[in-house]
């Protein structure tokens, strides 16, 4: 039996047919940028997750209450997508069976669950992708006095999710006539070097070698992203895939092997965190101004880091990986781009990032 490799000419010829079938259905434009990440932890992890959040980004409380039993915390900063923070009771939770892995089964519904992108129009939307046979949540958006809001069924190949919004009045809002304050007593930590770690630069995900096309072609026929470049490993078997949107903004990567998990030891960092923590997001990236001060402050207040600073300001961009959140199970990236570089990732940054995973 021949050994499944991964190849980047199937998955471009992949990507131009769902380009082509999306400008045919009329999706092309109907579907704008990241607005949100939907995040579910433990309910004892709540307000400690919050919390983290508040001292390791940029972002500041915006908004907590309750909607349906569900504690909702929000988190903004200007010129990033909002962070969604959720905890509660969850009745047959559709991601649960994507979140047990040796390693993650200890915390069954927690999870980067979601990425809600801005639509034009949610019901015309749901049309077009119904016809396509894609499986919502809901048999009809769910609709109320700020939005109307619709999402898929967790993907076989990710476990993540994709919302569209479609906002009646004000952009952003979140709270409806149904929600109650939640009052978390939770306040931004005053240091100064916080307001260097700005907007989510990407996410990204962890799916088998033989899920990268199949994750990468769907995510690009629900949204309106396209496949841009992959880098190849082959020393740790992994692909550092990344697809973006016209313009620039939030992108999504993928991270796969280049062949499947064979064994403990000799299939590489990237098919052996999927085989300990199942296939989800691994990690969220921030962009940054003076990267050194920001490490080296985070750091100082106890935060650990999985590698010390890799590359340069003469390659482009410097980047580093914290240890996972104990709540949350995500891993912080810090990352700043140098005099308008363009390349978004080296191979030898990817390569030294991809290499430090194997200490999780």
């Amino acid at each position: 039996m021949a050994t499944f490799r991964n190849d980047d000419d199937s998955l471009r010829a992949g990507a131009e047919a769902v380009l082509a079938e999306r400008r045919r259905l009329g999706l092309e434009g109907l579907v704008g940028d990241l607005v949100t990440v939907c995040i579910r932890v433990e309910p004892d992890d709540f307000v400690p997750a919050a919390r983290e959040f508040l001292e390791r980004t940029g972002h500041v409380l915006a908004d907590a209450f309750e909607d349906g039993g569900q504690r909702c915390c929000l988190l903004r900063l200007p010129g990033s997508a909002d962070l969604l923070l959720r905890a509660g009771p969850v009745r047959d939770n559709p991601f649960r069976p994507y979140n047990l892995g040796p390693k993650s089964e200890h915390l069954p519904d927690t999870r980067l669950e979601t990425f809600i992108f801005r639509c034009d129009d949610v019901r015309r939307y749901a049309t077009i992708q119904k016809g396509r046979g894609v499986e919502f949540l809901t048999p009809e958006p769910v609709e109320n006095e700020v939005s109307l809001f619709i999402q898929t069924r967790p993907s076989i190949h990710t476990g993540n999710a994709i919302g569209l919004v479609q906002w009646k009045g004000e952009p952003g809002r979140y709270r409806h006539g149904g929600c109650t304050d939640l009052d978390l007593l939770l306040e931004k930590p005053g240091k100064a070097y916080l307001g260097n770690i700005l907007e989510l630069d990407h996410t990204a995900t962890r799916v088998h070698a033989r899920d990268r096309d199949p994750a990468i072609l769907e995510f690009m026929g629900l949204t309106g992203y396209h496949f841009d470049f992959a880098v190849h490993v082959e020393s740790l078997n992994s692909i550092t895939n990344v697809a973006r949107m016209s313009g620039g903004g939030f992108a999504m990567v993928f991270t796969s092997g280049i062949e499947p998990y064979s064994a403990d030891g000799s299939s590489g960092p990237t098919e052996q965190y999927i085989h300990n923590y199942g296939r989800r997001v691994h990690h969220m990236a921030f962009r940054c101004r003076d990267i050194q001060a920001v490490f080296s402050s985070l750091k100082s207040d106890g935060m650990e880091f999985l590698t010390e600073l890799v590359g340069s300001r003469e390659e482009g961009l410097r980047q580093t990986f914290s240890r996972p959140s104990k709540r949350t199970l995500l891993v912080n990236e810090y990352i700043e781009r140098y005099d308008g570089f363009d390349g978004f990732f080296t191979k030898s940054n990817v390569t030294l990032l991809t290499k430090a995973t194997e200490n999780q």
